[in-house]
């Protein structure tokens, strides 16, 4: 699996497991499902981006760094948009999805691509 398609499907999975955090904010509870699917959105394109850098870069450093400020700029502009109270929620946004941006930033840099023979089996 190269690492594009894998950072997009580990970031889908922290995207979602992101979006869950939101159960901490009582007052967004009522719309958990539609930050779910946002932040799972979120996530598979932030982990598209990362997986490319990650194919082109090989330097773990960079690769988490760079996972860190692509996690915190999408949350940022998720963060921008705000609630439907009107209220702005930085740090519960930004803190989740920059942690799941640097973790997907490890694990793709440190994803081994195998690309090899099939093994084929001769019968009698």
């Amino acid at each position: 699996m190269n690492k594009p398609i894998f950072g997009m499907i580990l970031g889908g999975a922290l995207g979602n497991l992101d979006g869950l955090t939101a159960w901490f904010t009582p007052e967004v509870r009522a719309g958990i499902i539609g930050i779910v699917i946002g932040s799972t959105f979120k996530g598979v394109i932030a982990g598209a981006c990362i997986g490319y850098f990650a194919k082109k870069v090989n330097s773990l450093p960079l690769g988490i760094l760079f996972g860190l400020a692509v996690g915190m700029f999408l949350a940022f502009l998720t963060a921008l948009m705000g609630a439907e109270n009107g209220k702005h929620y930085y740090f519960a946004i930004m803190l989740p999805g920059s942690l799941a941006g640097a973790i997907v930033g490890y694990a793709t840099q440190k994803h081994d691509v195998k690309i090899g023979k099939r093994a084929v089996s001769s019968v009698g």
